[in-house]
């Protein structure tokens, strides 16, 4: 078990970050040091249960050698039972093993707009705001709705979600990309079959440490809230919007009681769709270097969920699928995770191994 979790660098990483920690100069940079020791929390804590594990598995090792000496019928069904449970927890840590991007243990800005469809896709919009608070919900996370533009007869133009949680970013990059629906319309008296789209789009929430925004390129304005908020809403001025004056990109937050916390929250919003901007312009000059030309993402449908004629829902990209639309929209959804995860790694291994072919 320590091979398959590279347990000997996980260790050595450690040492060397708790190394750094100890140096004099070491809150020099705050900033800096605060991202190490968020970096060693996070190692520690994968490294946990693996331990762990692997106490529990010597454990099981000890008492099936006493099986063998001397056979019990009750004690042979307990320890079996363990096993079965262990196996089952070593399955699941595995999927951590998937998770190793550079953002993949950071929280999560969930962003969803309702596209072609109209009414239709904005209350598609919220059925699929629902399923993630309700996977977040299961999970344990923290979810919190920083921004949304009601739809003008039900649900959500667009909304965002800050979902704080470990690997919330790793788990959630999975539905990054176009949902479908396909259902006979609540909204229509013909009750006509209709096809709806919205785009979900997923950053990591960075770190003060990983990008910054300088004060002097940011733009902040207030405004009276609006939307589905409680009593305090529309009566101060207490939204804030946020704008990054180099690229023109902006973050609002409403849902806070106060102007101080609304300009917290978007300001870390902000900072996360700007790096991700950056981000994603390096890796399109890295494509256009290697002669590759990108899909449009909002061409790019990943998923489709079909409650008429029949139920299912299907992930183009790895063919997982389901036929218990329910059980999806009400947050289940690991399946549809960890068959991404897979085929995601299972793509870039193949990648490397026809780079290396090349050499």
């Amino acid at each position: 078990m320590a091979s398959i979790f590279d347990l000997a660098r996980l260790k050595s990483e450690i040492e060397r970050l708790q190394r750094a920690s100890e140096s004099p100069e070491f809150w020099a940079s705050p900033a800096e040091a605060q991202g190490t020791m968020q970096q060693l929390a996070r190692l520690r804590n994968r490294i946990e249960p693996v331990e762990r594990l692997m106490a529990q598995a010597d454990e099981l090792n000890e008492w099936l050698s006493l099986l063998e000496m001397e056979y019990d019928e009750r004690t042979a069904a307990d320890v079996s039972a363990q096993v079965a449970l262990l196996q089952h927890e070593v399955e699941q840590l595995d999927l951590v093993t998937l998770l190793s991007g550079e953002y993949d243990a950071h929280n999560a800005i969930l962003e969803i707009n309702s596209g072609a469809g109209g009414t239709e896709a904005c209350d598609w919009a919220a059925m699929l705001l629902r399923m993630y608070l309700r996977w977040a919900q299961r999970r344990g996370f923290r979810a919190e709705i920083v921004d949304e533009s009601p739809g003008t007869v039900t649900g959500y133009s667009s909304v965002g979600v800050l979902i704080e949680g470990e690997y919330a970013y790793g788990l959630l990059k999975s539905e990054h990309g176009v949902h479908r629906l396909v259902r006979i319309s609540p909204f229509d008296a013909n009750k006509r079959r209709h096809t709806s789209f919205v785009l979900v789009e997923v950053m990591p929430q960075v770190e003060q440490s990983e990008y910054q925004l300088k004060p002097e390129e940011v733009k902040i304005e207030t405004f009276r809230a609006g939307g589905h908020g409680g009593q305090h809403v529309n009566k101060t001025e207490s939204a804030v919007r946020a704008t990054h004056i180099p690229t023109g990109i902006t973050a609002s937050c409403q849902n806070e009681r106060s102007q101080h916390q609304n300009k917290e929250v978007a300001l870390k919003v902000l900072a996360a769709r700007v790096a991700e901007y950056y981000r994603r312009q390096e890796e399109q000059k890295m494509r256009q270097l290697k002669g590759e030309v990108a899909p449009a993402e909002w061409g790019h449908q990943i998923r489709s969920y079909v409650l008429q004629p029949y139920t299912l829902v299907k992930d183009h990209r790895t063919d997982y699928e389901t036929g218990n639309v329910q059980a999806v929209l009400e947050g289940e959804i690991d399946g549809f995770i960890e068959a991404y995860l897979r085929w995601n790694a299972s793509r870039r291994s193949a990648v490397e191994a026809s780079t290396e072919g090349q050499r």
